[in-house]
């Protein structure tokens, strides 16, 4: 669960939150091997071409000063960048190194066939020696080390899945909730009492970032001259709150999601669920549900546990990094995770909560993921609330049926893989294809 809930700074969990842990986890490897002359990045692929608006420098920088996503702040990280650019020295665990960004971050625009998100740190010691490590980043703030052993955790875990046909007839053996599933399974790593804790927190969390995101006015940063709606909209929304009008319950539920997202294209602190890009769909739908279903805490905690298992069976057997799979694998996997959430937060058996999960992607296939500027704003802020208010839909329509239905949530998932390989590169996050290119920078 942890995997796919993390906490860090936006806007992008591919771009910011993984290429920070690659460096951070570079530089620590570092101490205790002499004094460091210098260090060298090298970002390919989809983080040359998208990285700048997507802060990948930035966030590399950070990690060399031995910083991770869940504990930095966007004050402090300022500061940071700011001391350098005024020094020219970088504090790393290593010791203090003499570093540009103009000259010690390379921008190759060219794939690395491994993956597209693919980055290279090089340190050169004193004495002559040198070491280089590639990382990959993967999507939700993962990372993976090119060439590296996975090491065996001997975790075992009480009911293990890998399809969402398993994960059923666990629930039809055991009498589960599938939220009752993944909390067996978190027991392998932590005590129930922490898992709730956790699980408080990221809720916490995602609330506080749309109450940040609602409070915060001016314009995006970028050069796109994009300004922050969530302020303006709540005070209509405010003016007008006795109008007898249901589709104001979808006003704010998309108000919720573009605080989130707006928050996270100005590089604040948000939960990826399961990516930055796509982190306002499930805080909306969860504030949905509290605001207008229950306060029931143990529900809102089955609907992230849920949200969790299906998230986890796209990482799984596809992706859930846009610069693989497009759009479809980060908005279209957050919905479909929160219309899971939410089918079990309001009482649906595990059939009903597939089929709300499957509905979800269903209908977001081939989305694809073109930013302007390689910012991550339009489209990203809207299509936010589009996946959310998607995912509150698919729900509801689960709900009235038994969970009978025609198309599976891992044919959906399988489907979503296929077209994801099929579809162009320039449609997955490297803003050369799509809006990108059909719409003029201001």
């Amino acid at each position: 669960m942890a995997e796919l809930f993390t906490i860090g700074l936006g806007p992008s969990s591919s771009h910011t939150v993984g290429p920070m842990r690659a460096a951070a986890d570079f530089v620590e490897g570092l101490s205790g091997r002499g004094a460091v002359s210098i260090i060298r990045v090298k970002l390919h692929g989809s983080l040359a071409l998208t990285g700048k608006g997507h802060h990948t420098d930035r966030a590399v920088i950070l990690g060399l000063t031995g910083r991770r996503p869940h504990s930095v702040q966007r004050a402090e990280a300022d500061e940071v960048l700011v001391q350098l650019e005024r020094t020219g020295v970088l504090e790393t665990p290593a010791g203090h190194v003499s570093f540009r960004s103009e000259s010690h971050i390379a921008w190759c625009k060219r794939f690395v066939k491994e993956h597209p998100n693919t980055l290279d740190l090089l340190a050169e010691f004193e004495d002559g020696t040198s070491v280089i490590r590639r990382y990959y980043s993967i999507g939700g703030g993962a990372i993976l080390e090119a060439d590296a052993n996975p090491s065996s955790t001997n975790v075992e875990l009480e009911h293990p899945f890998s399809s969402a046909a398993e994960l059923l007839a666990i629930c039809d053996r055991t009498n589960l909730t599938i939220a009752g599933v993944v909390e067996m399974n978190e027991r392998a790593w932590r005590e129930p009492l922490e898992t709730n804790s956790l699980l408080a927190q990221l809720r916490s969390e995602m609330f506080d970032c749309i109450d940040r995101g609602i409070e915060a006015e001016g314009v995006l940063p970028g050069g796109l001259g994009v300004k922050r709606r969530a302020r303006g909209i709540q005070r209509d929304l405010i003016s007008r709150e006795k109008r007898d009008d249901p589709s104001t319950l979808f006003e704010w539920v998309s108000l919720w999601a573009l605080a989130v997202n707006e928050e996270n294209a100005a590089g604040g602190r948000v939960v990826t669920a399961p990516t930055n890009g796509a982190a306002g769909v499930i805080p909306a739908v969860l504030k949905y549900f509290e605001t207008y279903v229950s306060t029931d805490g143990g529900r809102s905690h089955d609907f992230l546990l849920t949200a969790a298992a299906i998230g986890f069976l796209y990482k799984k057997r596809a992706s859930i990094s846009a610069a693989e799979m497009g759009c479809q694998g980060e908005v279209g996997v957050a919905c479909s995770m929160a219309a899971a959430g939410l089918t079990a937060a309001m009482g649906g058996s595990p059939r009903q909560v597939e089929n709300a999960a499957e509905i979800g992607m269903e209908h977001n296939l081939g989305l694809t993921c073109d930013p302007i500027g390689g910012l991550v704003q339009i489209p990203c802020i809207e299509r936010n609330t589009m996946g959310a208010i998607k995912a509150i839909n698919a729900a509801l329509l689960a709900l009235r049926g038994d969970g009978t239905h025609l198309v599976s949530l891992d044919q959906v998932i399988e489907t979503m893989r296929q077209t994801g390989n099929d579809m162009r590169s320039k449609y997955k996050e490297t803003s050369t294809g799509g809006l990108a290119v059909n719409v003029v920078e201001c």
